[in-house]
């Protein structure tokens, strides 16, 4: 279905005012944050001299200054820094005023304070600071790493400024609304190569080694500053005039080819979509040993945690070719929404990451439409309408004071909600017409700061659709609205009653009448096959109230309420509806769609609105399904049911239906690679084997997965890397300690990051309770690298057989855990508590987390308390209902 075909009917539908949503375009001062308006920096001199011998550095900086009022205090933000001196200087450079400089460590700032008023007017101060180079991804920091074949160990720099930790490396206006030219010159030694936004005008020698100075960049904000330096390699291309280069640590450059190769495409795709071709002279993809959870978009610098930029064709798998071209898609799309605009304050993050997350797959489907990432765009959708099932989820739009509150929206709201709703708002104005609006937009505010009501109006103004009553339900309020759907026959019509309500997870609130939120929701709808039609009809309304109906040209059996899979809402139908639907599902529905409805039918069950023999009467009307989203969206949600709601009693007759609901496509597909197998067939292989070994326990499957680990270790190129991890997985689940030490073994032998993953992430697959004991261990050993240890323990937590086991060992070795657990990490654990299914562990955690705060992760720890509790009511809700089903249905699931 075309949505654009839609936009008359979304016309024509009554629009309620939502002044209360309203928010007033950027002023600079206006914006939120703490930092006083009347000193302004336009532009900033800085001198860098790490040490790294001592793991500390010295600088100094000229900072020219527009002071809007007479003033006699200037504050800025530091952050775990000493400052020498600050002085102020006349236009000839010279001292006026010496500063007295007052440290404020809670706030984050330094304020200097001069016996003389400074007049409105440039000006310039000059400062001399001194701080560490931290362990952390925070400020500026290094990483350790080992050279192949040698015992030899380097070191390397780099920096992760985002959210407020430039401030760690020199004095600044940490705010993103702050925007000045930077000038940085950096002292390295004389073997190490060094990379920051701009390219380098100049190299001397000193006796320290080297100053390399680098040109001015555009004005821009604090948190995009990047530096990084050792001992480097690079490959180098070009796409549109653009220098883009792959920079490594030495020996590793030609791994950075499939990502440059991407680059170079990518640029020349966002160059024509955007309409503003990318403005900096070079673009720098940076592998770095120590990033922090994935990847940073510093403009003209970015940096990439090296297990998600570096591929080898003999050794990678597809799957990370895939989502190599997408973080780096994801990335680029910043350097025009983020860095050439940028939100005024962080309460607009998702202008930022949601629209980034909604790019990176259109350059997918520009390159490689096979890969269908468009449907992982649904099953994002659906992950984002979990998140805002919790009570404790929260707006797009999020008010934020502090470094802690500004880390925690980094999260699935940011990411994947904001994303969500930029789809639903294409499909509502047309792909051409959003086009136009982002480009008006970045136009209008290249250079400069902004805010939603900015884009909404840019949207508006081209669309002539009133995006800025729409948008803003979704965007200011919490949560997410269900949509009923009932349908009416009379002759050869459909009334069609839709009303909507807030979806929780919570039973209690779901189904309360109090519910205040409105949303204005596009719909669009899809009729069934019926006597007059033999084929779906569709038609979008606007759901403006609580309640409305519409007429459809038809009487079907049923009617699809999310036509396309593009809204941002749940779909809710009666039983009836839901059966007829599950009979026609596999011809009628398109993959988007099949997705959405599993999604949506499982919402249902959660609330006793469907019952879950319902659910699995729709999974039987998939067994034909051979779509590779399709069946990652149904897999995981039987591995969901088979992990945590069927009982011992009832577990082998389960087992047994998820065998003979699979079996078919697995005999179809095989075990090894066939000549010609796209990517799609070989992920959906693995799919399906994983299933069929973890939740069905499919005992060929077993064996299968034990003969390709141990002929992964004897010949890794033999096996197909895309089915290798699957195998390795089910393998460790019923492993011994003879092959725990094997993966171990090869763990401390992998060449590339790729592998290095693979065989650390399955040391916390195993069941065996001493050998998930030596991997909670060797997690807080010094062979494993910080940002890696918590995601190990979290994975042993999340693994039902360690959770009891994991959570001992958190609470006994917190000190050390909380001491790593920085910025996003230190959130990790605290979530994956959420995946506990069991009313006394939750008491635990509660208690426990109590008395040991983590600030950055306050709202994830309400979210996970909130998940354990919901699943202890799932299964008390549905899983006696389980249990009757699989006792009429479970043996004749196949036939």
């Amino acid at each position: 279905m075309n949505l654009r075909l839609c936009g008359a009917a979304l016309m024509s539908a009554a629009i309620l005012p939502i002044s209360l949503y309203a928010e007033a375009p950027f002023t600079f001062e206006s914006t939120p944050g703490k930092l006083p308006k009347a000193v302004v920096p336009l532009s900033y001199d800085i001198q860098l001299k790490p040490n790294i011998e001592k793991l500390t550095f010295t600088g100094s900086e000229t900072v020219v200054l527009d002071v809007r009022k007479p003033a006699k205090t200037i504050t800025l933000n530091v952050n775990t820094m000493t400052i020498a001196s600050a002085k102020l200087l006349g236009a000839n450079g010279k001292i006026e005023q010496d500063a007295r400089v007052t440290i404020d460590p809670k706030e984050e700032t330094a304020t200097l304070t001069f016996d003389k008023e400074i007049r409105p007017g440039q000006h310039q101060i000059s400062v001399e600071f001194a701080g560490k180079i931290n362990e952390a991804p925070k400020g500026l920091y290094y990483t350790r790493y080992q050279v192949e074949g040698s015992r030899a160990k380097k070191l390397m720099l780099g920096t992760d400024m985002e959210p407020s930790d430039a401030r760690r490396m020199f004095p600044c206006w940490d705010e993103p609304s702050f925007r000045a030219k930077f000038r940085l010159t950096a002292t390295v030694p004389e073997n190490f190569t060094a990379v920051s936004n701009m390219p380098i005008e100049r190299e001397t020698k000193t006796s320290a080694g080297k100053e390399v100075r680098f040109a001015d960049t555009p004005p821009m904000s604090s948190y995009l500053i990047v530096f990084c330096a050792g001992e480097l390699d690079a490959i180098y291309g070009e796409a549109d005039g653009v220098k883009i280069s792959v920079v490594t640590t030495k020996g590793k450059a030609e791994t950075g080819r499939y990502a440059l190769e991407s680059a170079e495409k990518i640029l020349k795709y966002y160059n024509e979509y955007f309409g503003e071709k990318y403005p900096l002279p070079k673009l720098d993809l940076i592998a770095v040993l120590s990033g922090n959870f994935g990847a940073m978009e510093n403009w003209g610098g970015i940096t990439f945690d090296e297990s998600i930029l570096l591929f080898d064709p003999a050794k990678s798998s597809e799957l990370t070719k895939q989502n190599i071209f997408a973080v780096i898609a994801h990335e680029m799309a910043h350097q025009w929404f983020g860095d050439l605009v940028t939100m005024a304050w962080w309460d607009n993050l998702w202008l930022n990451e949601g629209f980034a997350t909604w790019m990176e797959n259109k350059a997918v489907a520009a390159w490689k439409p096979e890969w269908n990432l468009n449907l992982d765009d649904v099953r994002e959708t659906g992950s984002a309408l979990n998140v805002d099932s919790l009570q404790n989820t929260r707006p797009v739009h999020q008010p934020v004071e502090t470094p802690a509150q500004i880390q925690e929206l980094f999260d699935g709201i940011a990411y994947g909600k904001a994303a969500a709703v930029l789809r639903m708002l294409e499909a509502y104005l047309g792909a051409e017409n959003f086009r136009a609006g982002v480009n008006a937009y970045l136009k209008q505010h290249a250079y400069a700061n902004a805010t939603a009501d900015d884009f909404w109006s840019a949207l508006a103004a081209v669309s002539k659709k009133p995006v800025d009553r729409v948008m803003p339900t979704f965007v200011k309020q919490p949560g997410a609205p269900m949509v009923f759907l009932k349908a009416k026959c009379a002759g050869n019509s459909a009334t069609i009653t839709l009303w909507q309500k807030r979806y929780f997870y919570d039973r209690a609130l779901f189904n309360s009448g109090s519910n205040p939120e409105l949303w204005q929701v596009p719909v669009c709808m899809k009729e069934g096959p019926s006597p007059t039609s033999a084929k779906a009809q569709d038609k979008c309304e606007l759901l403006t109230k609580k309640e409305e109906s519409f007429v459809l040209p038809g009487c079907a059996p049923w009617v699809l309420a999310n036509a396309g899979a593009a809204g941002y809402y749940r779909s809710g139908y009666d039983p009836e509806m839901m059966r007829a639907m599950a009979h026609d599902v596999q011809h009628d529905l398109t993959p988007a769609e099949r997705i959405m409805l599993l999604s949506d039918a499982w919402a249902s069950v959660r609330v006793g609105q469907q019952q879950i023999g319902d659910y699995l009467a729709l999974a039987e009307g998939l067994r034909a399904d051979r779509n590779r989203a399709v069946m990652a969206q149904l897999t995981n949600q039987l591995e969901y049911i088979g992990e945590y709601l069927v009982t011992d009693g009832d577990r082998e007759s389960y087992q047994l239906w998820v065998r003979r609901l699979l079996a078919p496509i697995a005999k179809e597909l095989g075990w090894q690679p066939r000549a010609g197998d796209s990517d799609e067939l070989k992920s959906l292989r693995a799919r399906v084997m994983h299933t069929l070994g973890y939740t069905g326990r499919d005992p060929d499957v077993l064996i299968e997965a034990r003969k390709l680990t141990e002929q992964a270790f004897e010949s890794p190129t033999s096996v197909d890397r895309t089915i290798a991890a699957t195998a390795l997985s089910l393998a460790a689940m019923n492993g011994d300690a003879s092959l725990y030490d094997r993966i171990f073994d090869h763990l401390k032998k992998a060449s590339t990051p790729e592998v290095y993953y693979l065989y650390l992430q399955t040391l916390s697959r195993f069941s065996d309770p001493k050998l998930l004991q030596r991997t909670l261990e060797y997690a807080l050993t010094p062979s494993v690298r910080s940002q890696d240890a918590l995601g190990i323990i979290s994975r042993v937590m999340e693994n039902p057989a360690g959770a009891r086991l994991a959570w001992d060992f958190v609470r006994s070795h917190w000190p050390e855990i909380e001491k790593i657990g920085t910025g996003f990490m230190s959130g990790e654990v605290v979530e994956a508590t959420g995946a506990f299914c069991d009313a006394g562990l939750g008491e635990e955690v509660k208690d426990f987390f109590s008395s040991h705060k983590v600030p950055t992760a306050e709202r994830t720890l309400k979210q996970s308390l909130e998940r354990m509790n919901y699943c202890v009511d799932l299964k008390s809700q549905q899983g006696s209902k389980l249990a009757s089903w699989l006792e009429q249905h479970g043996a004749s699931a196949g036939e």
